[in-house]
């Protein structure tokens, strides 16, 4: 039997994460009328690699990615109690790898990094329509905390 296992992405999983990318915006399209038509992108992929203040992590399958989230270090708003939190983004698994704890994987990946970097707090945004990830999400331990609102004129 195969084990699931969370690794740091390299540049070589470029192809995969491109692929991931894709399948995110494509999830969140039906959510937000106001992403741009195909072709378009969310992420600096090669920074995220790179960059000391993000954890990208990849989850794999006899040496294959099928899964992928960040954590990036922001500064938090003067008037919290935290000065800095993990925000958390690019939470993908490919749809034959899902409900089998893939993102169970990946967000304990995730809340391990940003413990051993001293952080206390972690967020993340999710479109509020979108039940199968709120669900996730809360099964993981995150709770609702605020609605994000807009108008477009």
């Amino acid at each position: 039997m195969s084990t699931i296992t969370t690794r740091e992405a390299t540049l070589a999983d470029m192809d995969a994460l491109l692929q991931f990318e894709q399948g995110v915006i494509e999830a969140e399209r039906p959510f937000d009328s106001t992403i741009k038509p195909h072709p378009t992108k969310y992420y600096d992929i090669d920074l995220m690699v790179t960059a000391p203040h993000i954890h990208l992590v990849v989850a794999e399958l006899d040496g294959q990615p099928i899964g992928s989230g960040y954590a990036r270090i922001q500064t938090s708003k003067p008037f919290l109690n935290h000065p800095q939190h993990c925000y958390l983004g690019f939470m993908y698994v490919l749809p034959q790898h899902r409900g089998k704890g893939v993102n169970n994987l990946i967000m304990q990946a995730l809340k391990d990094w940003a413990i051993n970097q001293g952080i206390t707090e972690l967020q993340l945004e999710v479109y509020y329509d979108n039940a199968p990830a709120v669900k996730a999400y809360e099964k993981t331990g995150f709770s609702k905390n605020m609605i994000q609102m807009r108008m477009g004129l």
